[in-house]
């Protein structure tokens, strides 16, 4: 079932969709056939551009990979760079402006060129021109406000001279003109005769570069990529080469004019530095030979070790005197505290004195000799006096002996104290000079890395302003396409008929579905519950019914038809009074009643036509009596009866009751009780009574006239009556006076532009009527 229902609604939709949209395949089919023809004239006048493309080589810092190292130190300024910023520079203003000026493209030459026959046109003369124009000051171009836009020229070849706006120029030399200074050269880009009138244009060089800009793509084929792609797209092949190529060139030319502007920035700042760096390096060499001049210093290693040595020595001399004068001291204090006892003489260790010595063993002897003798002899005994005597003079001469060795040592003794004290003093500034002369020693050895350095670095400098063609190598020089790549014939005619079927769609789909006008008979019945009882066909306004035309045989069918439906043909049918109204001005009410009394009086119904719309008369009009008296008169008690009424010359049983002078208050003559008298007196003598009232919307006379009516008639215009009046029907069919009331909808147009007779009838499928592209109540 869920099978089912889906292939229902499918076929449902398609349907629809076909409903909708065939009615209007001629206009589908005229459509194609002028946005085809228009493509086949644009593709044959528009001028053909190729598609020219050329490939780079970035050296990106992030992506691919580094130059070998020996490269980069021969070119300290071979800067790292990144795509997407060398991107932007290829599409600077900058660049682009070197290449306009070295290709004189402000001054683009054109030839003139035929289409269809006609000279409406005109072709670049970039390969067929035999001069180029270059300009002193391109940036500041003369242009006259009364010179042409275009400068026709004539080149004289056996002369060498050009002619442009009547005056001549010669080649190759600098000559004043009204748009300044200029030169004609030849062209070396010609490759072709030029056939036409050849003339050129000067142009702003900043608007020309902005153009090319917007042309220029500049892409990498992949994210990662260092690898860029240009494309330019250009009317002539080889002017599009010279482009991209002169792009190219100009990148690595201001890459190379950037590196050596910063070489040469560099160079100057390294040479200044050598300069100051020599300077403070004889200065530091001054400081230093000063230094060690008045601190005496020449090698303080070597000095220090000497200083150390030298105080050695003299504490080892300091510590002999102090043993030698420790030894006198005690033979002094033997001396001194001797008197006559034998004892042992101190030793005499480390004094090298031979005089003291023998003394000391002199005196020794003697006292040995004397106490043996004090032992063995008596105290006169001459011997012993003798040996006293000696010991006695023995005595008083060491003391001076060992006085004067003592005074000797202390002088001895204080000049060591005093060297001591020189050699400590000079080994504590030892430090303080070394201190003072390493750090003399340091800033040289900076100065002099910093100067070798920079001597390296001119160096490498100079190497850096070797000839170069640039950083970025290029893979693929510009190349154009072979065939156009614009227009292109497959992809014109294709867009052609996309915008020609979105069109048609769009027309369709505005005229049917978003109009808001009533179009199909279905919406009149979504807007109200008021039953649709008849359809009748456009007729042409003005234009009358006649059984003679075979054409309006249709129409009167329809009458018939409404005839029927409202059962006016039924033996028992007693209804006599039809008022037929509308909504509003216009909608063929008065058409619609003036025909169906004619079609009732065709069947042999004796029927009278009352022109109730006593502001616009229409059905008077139409019959040609609004001289005559009518309704109004009568209402009014001037006219009888039978004075007013007129046999029509349509027939015989048709019979018309005009409107008759035009008054001011109808409503009030409505409303004076003749109305009732005079429909007693229609109804005794006619079978049926046809009411042209006014709109029901507009004036209270159609609600003062449905009392009166047994059937009523609201008309309901196709394409004419908004959607929102037939939505407010039921309101104002909410008034019970409306009695019997139906809808007919009037004036439908076959759908789009098929015939008439395609098969579908009226008010079916292919017209505006019932079952029109969707019925929605089914």
């Amino acid at each position: 079932m869920s099978y089912n229902n889906k292939s229902a609604k499918n076929e449902n939709l398609l349907g629809s969709m076909m409903d909708l949209f065939f009615p209007f395949w001629p206009l589908l089919a005229v459509i194609l056939v002028v946005v085809l023809f228009l493509a086949w004239g644009y593709k044959n006048y528009a001028t053909p551009t190729y598609e020219v493309t050329a490939t780079l080589i970035i050296k990106d810092e992030n992506k691919g990979v580094d130059n070998s190292k020996m490269v980069e130190s021969m070119n300290p300024f071979d800067s790292k760079k990144i795509v997407e910023n060398e991107i932007k520079v290829i599409q600077s203003p900058d660049i682009m402006k070197k290449v306009v000026d070295s290709l004189n493209l402000y001054a683009p030459m054109y030839e003139d060129d035929d289409f269809l026959g006609l000279n409406v046109k005109s072709v670049s003369a970039y390969n067929s021109s035999p001069i180029q124009v270059k300009l002193k000051n391109p940036d500041k171009i003369v242009i006259e406000k009364d010179a042409p836009a275009e400068h026709y020229f004539t080149f004289d070849s056996s002369k060498k001279n050009v002619r442009v706006d009547g005056r001549t120029y010669p080649l190759n030399k600098w000559v004043n003109s009204p748009f300044g200074r200029v030169m004609f050269y030849p062209n070396k880009n010609k490759a072709q005769q030029a056939k036409k009138s050849l003339y050129f244009v000067l142009m702003n060089p900043r608007s020309v570069t902005e153009g090319l800009l917007k042309s220029l793509e500049v892409t990498p084929p992949e994210k990662l990529s260092t690898v860029i792609n240009l494309i330019l797209e250009d009317a002539v092949p080889n002017r599009g080469e010279d482009i991209l190529n002169g792009i190219i060139e100009a990148y690595n030319q201001k890459a190379i004019e950037d590196k050596n502007i910063l070489a040469a920035n560099t160079m100057k700042f390294i040479e200044a530095r050598i300069g100051n760096l020599g300077d403070e390096l004889d200065a530091l060499e001054s400081e230093n030979e000063q230094y060690r001049s008045s601190k005496g210093v020449v090698d303080l290693s070597e000095q220090s070790r000497m200083y150390l040595q030298d105080a050695g020595q003299n504490d080892q001399r300091i510590a002999d005197i102090r043993l030698k004068l420790s030894v006198l001291d005690k033979v002094e204090n033997y001396i001194q505290s001797k008197d006559g006892g034998g004892s042992i003489v101190p030793s005499t260790l480390g004094i090298d004195d031979p005089v003291l010595t023998q003394l000391l063993q002199k005196l020794y002897n003697s006292e040995i000799e004397y106490e043996r003798l004090r032992k063995t002899t008596a105290v006169n005994n001459p011997m012993l006096t003798s040996l006293a005597d000696e010991i006695n003079k023995i005595r008083p001469n060491i003391l001076d002996n060992v006085q004067s060795q003592k005074s000797n040592l202390n002088a001895s003794l204080s000049n060591l104290y005093g060297n001591s004290g020189k050699y400590n003093s000079a080994l504590k500034t030892i430090p303080e000079k070394e201190r003072k002369l390493l750090e003399i020693t340091r800033r040289k050895a900076v100065k002099q890395d910093i100067f070798a350095s920079l001597l390296e670095k001119r160096e490498e400098i100079a190497l850096s302003f070797m000839p170069t063609n640039g950083d970025d190598t290029v893979v693929t020089s510009a190349q154009a396409s072979l065939e156009p790549v614009s227009p292109k014939g497959i992809k014109l005619y294709g867009i052609a008929l996309f915008l020609g079927i979105a069109f048609w769609i769009a027309y369709v789909v505005y005229k049917e579905m978003l109009n808001q006008k009533i179009l199909f008979r279905s919406e009149i019945e979504e807007s109200t519950h008021l039953p649709v009882i008849g359809e009748l066909s456009y007729l042409k306004e003005g234009k009358q019914l006649s059984h003679e035309n075979p054409e309006d045989m249709s129409i009167i069918e329809q009458f018939r038809q409404l005839d029927a439906q409202l059962g006016l043909y039924s033996r028992t049918f007693r209804k006599k009074k039809i008022l037929v109204t509308s909504s509003l001005s216009g909608e063929g009410k008065s058409f619609v009643s003036k025909n169906l009394a004619y079609s009732l009086a065709q069947s042999g119904k004796k029927v009278i036509l009352l022109d109730m719309d006593f502001r616009k008369p229409n059905t008077t009009k139409a019959f040609k009596l609004k001289e005559h008296k009518g309704i109004v008169d009568y209402l009014k008690e001037e006219a009888n009866l039978e004075e007013l009424i007129v046999q029509s010359e349509m027939d015989s049983n048709l019979y018309i009751l005009p409107a008759g002078t035009p008054g001011q208050d109808h409503t009030q003559l409505l409303l004076n009780g003749k109305l009732e008298s005079l429909f007693e007196k229609l109804s005794d003598r006619y079978d049926y009574i046809i009411m042209d009232s006014a709109p029901l919307g507009l004036v209270s006379d159609a609600s003062l006239l449905a009392e009166f009516s047994e059937i009523t008639l609201l008309v309901v215009r196709h394409n004419f009556t908004p959607k929102k009046v037939v939505q407010r029907l039921d309101q104002n069919h909410s008034d019970k006076n409306l009695k019997h009331a139906g809808i007919v909808f009037n004036g439908l147009k076959k759908r789009g532009f098929i015939k008439e007779d395609s098969g579908y009838g009226y008010g079916y499928s292919q017209t505006y009527g019932y079952g029109a592209y969707t019925n929605k109540n089914k």
